[in-house]
């Protein structure tokens, strides 16, 4: 099969010049339409992947806040716990008995002809 040869020829007409012009004016038209569509596309495109990193970067900073939020919480009840401690040693400082009590097994403190023997808290190995 060898080719074919056109033997078909063109009118050269006004009709066929109009129909040229419009082939040619419907191609450019579906070229800008195609164009108009992959700015639009590569637009959208860049919209959702900037949303999609900002909204990956919000999660990942409130995942970091809410850790560091309960940390500071349990060291916030860590620290009221131990304010509760010291409040309760300040009224137990305020008893005199208990600064004696406290003097006497600390410091050696004794009560007048009182004579103090430090025994050790080891038990003999014998």
């Amino acid at each position: 099969m060898s080719a074919k040869k056109r033997s078909v020829a063109k009118l050269e007409s006004n009709y066929m010049r109009q129909y040229d012009a419009h082939v040619v004016r419907h191609k450019r038209k579906k070229k800008r339409l195609y164009r108009r569509l992959l700015l639009f596309t590569v637009i959208v495109l860049v919209t959702f992947i900037s949303i999609t990193t900002y909204q990956l970067k919000q999660r990942s900073l409130y995942e970091s806040k809410k850790e560091q939020y309960e940390q500071l919480q349990k060291e916030m009840t860590s620290l009221k716990e131990e304010e509760k401690d010291f409040k309760e040693e300040i009224e137990l400082l305020q008893d005199e008995e208990y600064v004696l009590e406290i003097a006497r097994t600390n410091y050696f403190f004794s009560k007048e002809g009182e004579l103090i023997f430090k025994l050790p808290d080891e038990d003999p190995s014998y």
